[in-house]
């Protein structure tokens, strides 16, 4: 058996608000002694930015001006120089979870262009003949409920025909269509579902598919100009097939963790969110019908 070093935090579900105090254990297991130069806990939020390869010639100050953001940044010492018994020992840790100087902590966001993380790391380090051991481990942050915005209802009652769709169009290869509906609330919560009906009223063309859309719009940028990229984080069928016609069709979202955080607007980047209605029909004819959310944690 190798030496091994591992990260236990306390909270099962690994979520932690700023102000916390993020407790629990290094477990080091080792076949026998071994003899170390120090054990240190470094505790780290980074937001990372970073522009899609379309638009890395355009904005050549970009890397320049834009590294890592180091949001929150603890070095503890551990343990100084010692010898670890074989066998297996438990440290305790205790470490604050504050932004470093006039920073601002932002939730935990796994996005395509902005990446916002935050994790533990722990090292071992060793002498010249032996290998040093790191072990690294991510732990969740989110807004509380109570000090962040609360979402306030914001119906939308939508009718799509050819007619209402935006950008160019030949209306001449557009089937005759009336689809309508009801968007419960564009301001939302995160930690409940995207809910609203859709009706279609009638169609020339049958139906082959209803899909529910969620999409991130990332803006990073610095003086010289921003940046805006459109990804899909996830796709949902709500209808399949020639759905009847004048049937109220429920439309229910989860919003998925990690992928998902509350609408954030900062001087260097953006994260939006975004959900399509899409519409496909049996001659593959697609029309879309696109609502801008706000998500909060409240």
């Amino acid at each position: 058996m190798n030496t091994s070093i591992d990260i236990r935090v306390k909270k099962a579900n690994k979520i932690y608000h700023e102000g916390d105090s993020i407790t629990g254990t290094i477990v080091i297991q080792t076949p026998g002694e071994i003899k170390h130069e120090g054990i240190t806990l470094t505790m780290e939020g980074l937001v990372e930015l970073q522009l899609s390869p379309r638009n890395v010639g355009i904005f050549e100050a970009f890397y320049n001006s834009v590294k890592p953001v180091q949001i929150c940044h603890v070095v503890m010492e551990i343990s100084g120089p010692g010898k670890i018994p074989s066998g297996k020992t438990d440290i305790p840790f205790e470490v604050p979870l504050l932004p470093r100087g006039n920073k601002t902590i932002y939730e935990t966001y796994h996005g395509v262009f902005v990446y916002i993380q935050y994790t533990l790391k722990c090292d071992l380090k060793r002498g010249f003949l032996a290998k040093s051991l790191m072990k690294m481990a991510e732990f969740i942050v989110e807004y509380k409920s109570s000090g962040s915005t609360k979402a306030v209802n914001k119906k939308v009652d939508f009718v799509i025909t050819p007619e209402s769709l935006e950008g160019p169009r030949d209306l001449g290869t557009i089937p005759r269509f009336k689809i309508s509906g009801l968007i419960d609330s564009v301001v939302c919560c995160i930690s409940k579902p995207f809910t609203g009906q859709i009706k279609i009223e009638h169609t020339e063309i049958p139906i082959k598919s209803i899909e529910l859309q969620l999409v991130r719009v990332e803006t990073c940028g610095c003086a010289e100009g921003y940046a805006k990229d459109v990804t899909e984080i996830q796709s949902i069928q709500i209808g399949e097939g020639n759905v009847a016609t004048n049937l109220y069709i429920p439309i229910y979202m989860i919003f998925p963790r990690l992928f998902t955080c509350p609408t954030l607007i900062t001087t260097n980047f953006k994260v939006e969110f975004e959900i399509n209605i899409v519409v496909v029909f049996e001659n593959d004819h697609l029309v879309s019908e696109n609502f801008p959310i706000v998500l909060t944690r409240a």
